[in-house]
């Protein structure tokens, strides 16, 4: 994958939580076929207190393709993660909100992956499968938020 400059619009991801809001270009963002990819930095550090959620609105841009969103909780009383994905095909989801799963927990981390026209491949070209024998999808762009309180 070469990192190289780009013109085209990088859409962006807004996240509100706990009364603040930001919005968050790509932390690399591809063309269609991930070929030419551009870095652009770090995740958006935003403050989210235990027990509060993590709205995100996505632009049409990501949404008129295969988006995937991880989130990662965290609890500081017991030490333990929780991690949740869910991928979302049909062009119609706008805005997701990662809601911790106790009073306890934080968000932590959340990834946004727009998925690219590409698949995962060995040094031959033969597509990398998954444990169901699917090609191995790669992102194109990859939208992130750190919680700043972990």
């Amino acid at each position: 994958m070469a990192l190289t400059g780009c013109s085209e619009h990088q859409p962006e991801v807004t996240f509100y939580a706990d009364g603040q809001s930001t919005a968050a270009a790509p932390m690399v963002y591809c063309d269609e076929i991930v070929s030419d990819c551009q870095d652009q930095g770090p995740p958006i550090d935003l403050d989210v207190r235990p027990g509060q959620p993590v709205q995100i609105s996505l632009p049409s841009e990501a949404v008129d393709t295969p988006w995937v969103i991880i989130v990662q909780y965290f609890n500081p009383e017991t030490g333990e993660e929780t991690l949740e994905q869910e991928a979302f095909t049909d062009g119609q989801r706008y805005a997701y909100t990662a809601t911790p799963p106790t009073d306890q927990d934080r968000v932590a981390v959340v990834e946004i992956q727009q998925i690219g026209a590409a698949y995962a491949a060995d040094q031959e070209g033969t597509p990398l499968a998954d444990e169901d024998g699917q090609p191995q999808l790669v992102a194109r762009a990859v939208w992130s938020l750190q919680n700043s309180q972990n």
